[in-house]
Parts: structure tokens; C-alpha cells; sequence
């Protein structure tokens, strides 16, 4: 079964206009274990005081899921992670160019140096150890060999593939993590992001070439466009992967609400698996087949996340909807009525942008049933 790494608590919030408090991250954490979330990212204990005291907080929830926290290759980093208690760290580090230029002045022999020094302490310390290749995508693959290499050597767990801004295609992507497990040297973490709308696909392309883990957040929150979806992921695992996982509809709802209202956020009302109109069928092909069999235009129940299964009386409406709302009514329909309604139900719709109510269909019945 592929793990999820779940990064909501620290990719997620390093989202721009996002902060949680304390509360905040501990409901979320705890909603996550109950959703199924292998691990947790739970913060960056860097960043001072009062993230030590939350990541502390979240460590002393006692939660199933392994929790690790994010930090730079640096020894005062590793430092403060050890000072919470944290028995797991990703330990991160430049692998393009770009961002070996930017960060250590372009010396890839300072890179590998520094890895080993704070690779070799984490290890010393009995800490489960990732390490976080920032920019994978944009590296060379003979560098992230030799990375894996040095950090196999030095005790590290597992290497995390960073597409950091988001530019690799799934073909792309299945490659080139097809080549890095042919090394066997460390088991690979997909990281990636939503710059194309590809995060998803990506993530689960790089477990189809053999990866053993994907990082994940809420609604896909996270930089710029956000990184793959915690509740698409898993819920694909399950259905069009075949893992046995079972999902909570009412937790995962909760989890979602949480996160959403915590960040700020609105959710589309078509968003996979969580949308509010997900479950609606206006069409009126779609919803004949829908009254008929409930598998006719779904992948998987509503209730399942939570959800209810809907039929708009709209634009788009046929005769079997307005008989299914009027039959719930109590009212039996006669056919030549509602062949004459459907145009004034599509003109109403269309003009004011906006469904019909049931107690207006009723009564456009009754009007034309007394014509």
C-alpha cells in the first residue's frame, strides 16, 4: 500500500494570507490519523518558540500516524527539532542548479558536505531520516544519484522527489522515478506541486514507477496553485487503486470544513470529492439514468464523503425530473402537461440564472393543470 505523507500542518500552511493556531492544527491532525493519513508533516521548528510549543502539542496527541517535522540541511535546524521530542525529520536540500546557486554559492561539493554532516547526526540520533531534494525536477538525475548515495550510506530512510514548481508531466514523471528505483538505493516520496493542475497525476504516476510515498494537503492547499489533494489522493487509492481503505464520510467532510474555514478558503462547488454540486444532476439524460441505477453517472456513492445525491430543476431538466419532484409531492403528473412545461421551466431558469424550487414547479403545475 503507497503511504501518505500528509503536509497540511506545514506545505499547506506556507500557503500565502494562511495561519492556523494551535487549535486549529490539532484538529486537523487529529482528523487526519482518523482519515487515514500514514504521517503527518507537522511544522518547522526553526521558526521559534511557538512552533516548538505546537509541534510539541501535536507529538503529545499520541496519534497512529508517524509525525516528522521540515527542515533545512542545517545542524540548528536539526537541533530544534530534536529539542520537541520528534523522532522523524525531512531534512531538505537544494538538487538544481538554480537553487545550488542560490544557496550555497553553486558548490554542489558544499551540498554533499553539509549532507553528510547533518545526515550523519540525524542517523546518530535514532531519527527516521527523509531527505528533501528541492527541486528535483530541475536537477540533474546524476546528482540526485550521488545524494542518494551519500545519504544511503549515512543512514537516511528515504529520499523525497521534489517537483518544486510544479513542471513534470506524468510520462515525464514515471521515468524518471522508474530510473531512480533501478538505482536501489533509497525508497523515493513523491512531492509535488499543482502549477499545471498535474500534482495529482504526477504523485500517483510516481507510484506506479515504484515509489513508496506521496506528500499530500487539504483541499490541495499549498504554494501558488497548491499540492496534491489529501482526499482525491485517497480516495483514488481506494477505488481505482484497490487499497483496502475505509473513509469516513463524516470525518473527511470535517477534515475538509477544517481545513477550508481554518485557511480561509472557498471551495468550488465542483471540487472532486468534496464539492457541494458534486452529487447534482441537472442533465436530463444523466438524471433518467441516475433514478434508474446509481451507478449509471457516479464512480462512487455520495454517501461515501458525506454528500447527497441531488436533482436540480433546471435549464437542462427533463420530464423525469419534474416527475420524480412532483411525485414527491404527491402529485401524479400527466405527460402532456410537463411536455408543455419544459420550455417555461427553461426560460425562467435561464433568464434568472437560478433552479426552481419545488414549491415553484407545484405551482406552475397547478397553473397549467387549471389552463
Amino acid at each position: 500500500m503507497a503511504l501518505i505523507n500528509d503536509t497540511t500542518l506545514r506545505d499547506g500552511e506556507q500557503a500565502p494570507y494562511v495561519a492556523f493556531n494551535t487549535a486549529e492544527k490539532l484538529r486537523i491532525a487529529t482528523l487526519l490519523d482518523a482519515c487515514g493519513a500514514d504521517e503527518l508533516e507537522i511544522g518547522i521548528a526553526a521558526m521559534g518558540a511557538r512552533e516548538r510549543d505546537d509541534i510539541k502539542e501535536l507529538l503529545g496527541l499520541g496519534l497512529g500516524a508517524r509525525m516528522m517535522t521540515w527542515n533545512r540541511m542545517k545542524m540548528e535546524d536539526l537541533e530544534a527539532s530534536l529539542s520537541c521530542g520528534v523522532r522523524a525529520v525531512d531534512l531538505s536540500i537544494p538538487i538544481s542548479d538554480l537553487l545550488i546557486g542560490v544557496k550555497f554559492g553553486g558548490s554542489k561539493l558544499k551540498v554533499l558536505r553539509e549532507l553528510e554532516r547533518v545526515v550523519s547526526a540525524a542517523t546518530k540520533e535514532g531519527l527516521f531520516v527523509c531527505i528533501g531534494g528541492e527541486d528535483s525536477s530541475r536537477g540533474d538525475i546524476g546528482f540526485i544519484r550521488d545524494v542518494m548515495e551519500l545519504s544511503s550510506e549515512c543512514g537516511a530512510s528515504r529520499f523525497r522527489y521534489c517537483d518544486t514548481v510544479g513542471i513534470m508531466t506524468p510520462t515525464q514523471t514515471y521515468n524518471t522515478i522508474k530510473s531512480l528505483c533501478d538505482y536501489d538505493l533509497l525508497p523515493i516520496e513523491m512531492h509535488t506541486h499543482n502549477d499545471f493542475g498535474l500534482a495529482n497525476a504526477n504523485a500517483l504516476s510516481g507510484i506506479d514507477a515504484g515509489a513508496v510515498s506521496m506528500n499530500t494537503t487539504v483541499i490541495g492547499l499549498g504554494e501558488r496553485a497548491g499540492n496534491a489533494s489529501f482526499e482525491q489522493i485517497v480516495m483514488t487509492l481506494k477505488h481505482l487503486y484497490g487499497e483496502a481503505r475505509t473513509i469516513d464520510p463524516i470525518k473527511i467532510r470535517d477534515l475538509v470544513a477544517t481545513v477550508a474555514d481554518a485557511a480561509n478558503m472557498r471551495l468550488s462547488p465542483n471540487a472532486p470529492i468534496v464539492g457541494e454540486h458534486l452529487f447534482a444532476h441537472e442533465s436530463g439524460i444523466h438524471a433518467d439514468g441516475m433514478m434508474k441505477d446509481s451507478h449509471a453517472y457516479e464512480p462512487y456513492e455520495a454517501e461515501e464523503v458525506g454528500s447527497v445525491r441531488e436533482f436540480p430543476i433546471g435549464k437542462h431538466s427533463g420530464s423525469a425530473t419534474i416527475r420524480y419532484h412532483l411525485g414527491r409531492m404527491g402529485i401524479s403528473a400527466e405527460s402532456g402537461v410537463l411536455r408543455d412545461l419544459l420550455p417555461k421551466i427553461r426560460e425562467i431558469v435561464t433568464a434568472r440564472k437560478r433552479v426552481l424550487e419545488t414549491y415553484e414547479l407545484k405551482s406552475l403545475y397547478q397553473e397549467a393543470v387549471c389552463l
